[in-house]
């Protein structure tokens, strides 16, 4: 059997019994003499009763030390209203010293209580047990309905990254297009550019082509004029002797 240090009441503030021995070897029993009546001290049934609802909901500890068994049960000594003030006293002086966080996600201040809900238990379980055996339930529902939450939270951590994961390679991906689109529209530009180059050369070529073809065609022209005149004037003096 592992060993497991004893309960006491400066690690809990569930109250237990004083550890019991429980020797490993059988004890020898001395016979009783003669005349001698030995009345064993049986408990009452409902007190019989409320131990074994005790140990139920809260099962003795048990430890080995020095090769000798200790066990420790749940105390069955009724609350009074002093030790009720007391255990509130004491639960806010674990949650000051184990400096227990006062809102969020915290172990200490959980397991603190846990403790003290056992207590409360414990102590309505003395006085009545079917009030303690629904409290058990309560306590059972709000551990598995925290386990749940605390699964839930797990998941939804292990999504959360996923989801980063997936966005941080998709931003990568996006980032890779981005880049490839940019470069795509510097080419494009760049070819525009040199469209523009191209067009505005033209432009002027033709409008050179065409200045120099006006400037052409009026020298033509004056020419033609003028031998035109010349050529009438010959006709003119041909002409005139004759009459």
């Amino acid at each position: 059997m592992a060993e497991r240090a004893p309960v006491s009441s400066e690690e809990t503030l569930v109250r237990y019994d004083n550890p019991v021995l429980v020797t490993k070897k059988i004890e020898k029993v001395p016979s009783p003499r003669a005349g001698a009546s030995v009345q064993p001290c049986i408990p009452t049934e409902a007190k019989r009763e409320t131990e074994e609802i005790l140990n139920a909901i809260l099962p003795p500890k048990e430890w080995e030390e020095d090769g000798q068994i200790w066990t420790q049960k749940i105390s069955s000594t009724p609350a009074t209203r002093l030790d009720v003030i007391n255990l509130q006293e004491m639960l806010d002086t674990r949650l000051q010293q184990r400096q227990a966080r006062e809102t969020g996600i915290c172990p200490v201040r959980r397991q603190l209580y846990t403790q003290c809900f056992d207590e409360l238990i414990r102590q309505v379980t003395i006085n009545c047990g079917e009030r303690g055996l629904l409290l058990l339930r309560v306590r059972d529902e709000a551990r598995i309905t925290m386990e749940a939450y605390q699964t839930l939270y797990c998941s939804s951590i292990a999504f959360g990254m996923r989801k980063a994961l997936q966005s941080e390679q998709g931003k990568s991906d996006l980032m890779d297009q981005v880049a490839k689109l940019e470069a795509e529209r510097s080419s494009l530009e760049k070819t525009c550019m040199e469209l523009k180059q191209k067009t505005e050369q033209l432009e002027r070529r033709a409008a050179e082509l065409r200045a120099a073809e006006e400037k052409r065609h009026q020298e033509e022209l004056l020419a033609l004029k003028k031998t035109n005149a010349q050529l009438k004037a010959q006709l003119e003096g041909i002409i005139a002797p004759k009459k």
